[in-house]
């Protein structure tokens, strides 16, 4: 990889919290469980850079170990380009809240883990509800029905339940995990199509994409976005319906908070680089002020 590369910055999209059971990001490097066509497979990262390049090694243990490594550039973004992006020409249209991160941040790529019905699960658990409620039941759920990773990896490192394993979770255990049915039902069908899902790895990022992964029920355009950003580092996907990021991009490109359809106006003339210009935003330091109540936590348990 190139000098500077960043593979925390970069792999850091990937855990939902600090907490994560499937993924560990700390001084000791990268650690990864995960499955694939072949098995299991842990996976730990280390980088170590001098004036030239930026070496990163790998250990991978477990059945899966050489579809891991195959995949280990994508995973690593190494095929993201982000010259167009850094073009002066381009760079001139950009205001100084997205240049001055990038120029902190050039060791930064968009990682491409391949893995569509992984990234889609806990971007389902994520559908409307906090994010403390939603690593919660990820790392409930996880740790209650998912396999430990293989190797000799940290403890309490997991793989996540396979579509199998998913669909014998009774359905007290989603309520003791405060998922509510809507949700756990679409984790459901997209267990009955988790192959066809993976198939969807091969197709590049953009609206054919979407589309397919709304065709699941329950799946909407802030879901496929929060996969496409992780399974393809997919350079312009916008998470439109989030919660938060509308205002939080009005406020920090007008000092105004706005709508989805005002966050899309507003980015547009950075179509193609949509998600770069987001991600150099959330790595600027700004931050919106409380524009109104925060989003309550639910207690599905007891409905």
């Amino acid at each position: 990889m190139p000098a500077g590369y960043d593979l925390a910055g970069t792999l850091g999209i990937l855990p939902r919290g600090r907490q994560d059971p499937t993924c560990r990001i700390g001084s000791g490097g990268v650690w990864l469980a995960f499955a694939t066509p072949a098995g299991p497979v842990t996976l730990h990262l280390a980088a170590r850079a001098d004036a030239a390049a930026t070496a990163v090694t790998a250990g991978c243990w477990g059945p899966g170990v050489e579809a891991a490594l195959a995949g280990l550039p994508a995973l690593l973004g190494a095929g993201d380009d982000w010259s167009g992006f850094d073009d002066p020409d381009f760079q001139a249209t950009l205001p100084r809240l997205v240049t001055e991160p990038r120029r902190r941040h050039r060791g930064l790529r968009l990682p491409s883990t391949g893995r569509v019905f992984d990234a889609l699960v806990p971007a389902v658990l994520e559908q409307r509800v906090t994010t403390i409620e939603a690593r919660h039941s990820w790392r409930y759920l996880v740790a209650r029905h998912g396999s430990p990773a293989p190797g000799p990896a940290p403890a309490g490192l997991m793989l996540a339940p396979s579509p199998a394993q998913w669909r014998r979770i009774p359905s007290w255990e989603w309520h003791r995990a405060g998922v509510d049915p809507k949700r756990s039902a679409t984790i459901l069908r997209a267990c009955a199509v988790a192959a066809g899902l993976d198939r969807l790895a091969a197709l590049p990022p953009g609206p054919d994409l979407a589309a397919k992964l709304c065709s699941v029920p329950g799946i909407g355009p802030w879901t496929a976005a929060e996969i496409a950003q992780r399974t393809h580092g997919d350079p312009d996907s916008v998470s439109v319906g989030d919660f938060h990021l509308a205002a939080f991009v009005g406020y920090a490109l007008t000092g105004r908070r706005t709508d989805d359809a005002g966050m899309l106006r507003l980015l547009q003339p950075w179509r193609g680089h949509r998600q770069r210009v987001v991600r150099m935003l959330g790595l600027s330091g700004v931050r919106k002020p409380a524009f109104g109540p925060r989003l309550s936590p639910q207690d599905h348990r007891f409905h």
